[in-house]
């Protein structure tokens, strides 16, 4: 696994799923992290994996789940004992500091790192209450639960208020990452960088993630 300041994590939500075993493989050099989009029909339109298909994979690159769920407190065991690095749930499915805090612990507990995620409208302040609290904070710069979408660049200010006020946390960003957009979420502040359609789409992959990286 490569040694990156900056994490890429490319999303498997872009990748060949009737060949997902040789997509994984293709990028597992030189990717640090894999994320894996899990979607219910609910929360967000679309269905994605569940803990079953996740489970087949053979990879030793840290799995990143990332759930667009409207039930995250029900889903969290089936990832945790498959063993995952991190579990990012949505601000918008859980509102309540006590459930956040509750479903953060149980993260911990199972051995995994936590995060959470907010939309582009989400302002940074609906989770000051638990920042001081996590792992990660991932801001979305396309609205959840499509993959191809184009970057909006607002999001932007949200991760350079969190950067100041938490200087050491994980800020991972989703949505629209490509060589053009990558700089932009570095100088912002962002350090873990989510890339589908950019990666998999592209014919060398691994140029494709050292694109997104600081020349």
């Amino acid at each position: 696994m490569p040694d990156h300041s900056i994490l890429i994590t490319p999303s498997i939500l872009a990748a060949d799923l009737s060949h997902l075993q040789e997509e994984v493989d293709s990028i597992a050099d030189a990717a640090d992290w894999l994320q894996v989009d899990v979607m219910d029909g609910h929360f967000v339109p679309n269905l994605s994996f569940g803990a079953p298909v996740i489970k087949s994979l053979k990879t030793s690159l840290p799995l990143d789940i990332h759930l667009m769920v409207s039930n995250p407190a029900d889903r969290v065991q089936e990832f945790l004992d498959l063993n995952v690095a991190n579990i990012t749930f949505h601000a918008e499915a859980v509102k309540k500091t006590k459930e956040r805090k509750d479903l953060i612990a149980q993260i911990r507990a199972g051995g995994a790192t936590a995060g959470i995620a907010i939309n582009p409208e989400t302002p940074i302040d609906t989770v000051g209450d638990v920042l001081d609290d996590l792992d990660l904070l991932l801001v979305m710069s396309v609205h959840p639960g499509f993959g191809g979408q184009g970057f909006i660049d607002h999001v932007l200010g949200q991760v350079q208020t969190a950067r100041s006020a938490f200087p050491d946390l994980m800020i991972q960003m989703d949505g629209g990452i490509d060589d053009t957009t990558a700089p932009k979420c570095i100088k912002a502040g962002a350090n873990n960088l989510v890339s589908g359609s950019f990666i998999f789409g592209a014919s060398d992959r691994t140029m494709a993630i050292k694109s997104l990286l600081p020349s």
